[in-house]
């Protein structure tokens, strides 16, 4: 099994990204932590590094800004002797409507956040890993990568973004002892992904999953080589029905549900 000494993992400050966070410095990682938030990051820190003797350093950025995906990109190759895991989970839900009435610009920051950093920074931390002969990236994707999602075309669509991309950079390195993996949860707990975009969680998948869950299923999918990690029976039963069943029947379901769906 392989144990991870060294991560970097984004969008620490919260919700799935700091559930990683928390589990790798219980397992004793030492840790670069990233996101906006610099009182929660610091906070973070100071915690991990008292209650489990880890080192957690903190990287203030904003990865919807491509200069500062560059500082980060810039910390991780700098890591390369060391580092054996990167987790990006830095992400945003976006605003919930037709695309038709959504601000542009707004569009196209949400969606450099949910793609750029995750090809930046993954092309950053591999070649250091692939001179060691081991490491791992999990790139944190969504369920709804495989589905249809009227009112959240773009978040749907990075998602898938980052899933394919996950899947074939895994088969570029796997054989090199690195493997990357996307984790796609369904709707998940102890995050801030509804409430960063306005509004409440509603129009949940499923089951609330466990924040620490995913985080475990995460971390055991990228140490057997897994590329793609959809934690929950329930959840991997609607991935396995929505390749399974005709496209067409897939899509008047989801149509169905959020087709009509207006701006609050």
């Amino acid at each position: 099994m392989q144990e991870f000494r060294h991560a970097v993992v984004t969008g620490a400050s919260g919700g799935i990204g700091e559930a990683f966070a928390r589990e790798l410095a219980a397992r004793g990682c030492d840790l670069i932590l990233v996101a906006r938030g610099v009182d929660r990051l610091e906070a973070l820190a100071e915690e991990l590094q008292g209650r489990h003797g880890i080192t957690a350093d903190v990287l203030p950025a904003d990865l919807g800004d491509p200069v500062q995906v560059e500082k980060v990109a810039a910390r991780v190759t700098d890591a390369a002797g060391t580092l054996d895991l990167l987790v990006n989970s830095a992400g945003a839900l976006g605003a919930i409507g037709p695309l038709f009435v959504q601000d542009a610009e707004a569009v196209r920051r949400n969606l450099a956040l949910s793609t750029l950093p995750i090809v930046g920074l993954t092309q950053a931390a591999l070649p250091g890993m692939i001179a060691n002969g081991h490491g791992g990236v999990i790139n944190v994707s969504s369920v709804m990568a495989f589905l249809p999602a009227p009112g959240g075309a773009v978040y749907s669509a990075s998602k898938a973004f980052a899933t394919s991309f996950s899947e074939s950079v895994h088969g570029e390195v796997n054989w090199r002892g690195v493997h990357v993996t996307a984790v796609c949860p369904g709707s998940t707990g102890g995050t801030r992904l509804h409430r960063s975009a306005g509004h409440r969680e509603s129009g949940r998948l499923g089951r609330l999953l466990d924040v620490g869950d995913v985080a475990r299923e995460g971390l055991a999918a990228v140490t057997a080589g897994r590329p793609i990690c959809v934690p929950g029976l329930d959840y991997r039963w609607r991935v396995a029905m929505s390749r399974l069943l005709p496209r067409g029947l897939v899509r008047a379901r989801y149509y169905r549900r959020w087709g009509r769906r207006v701006p609050r």
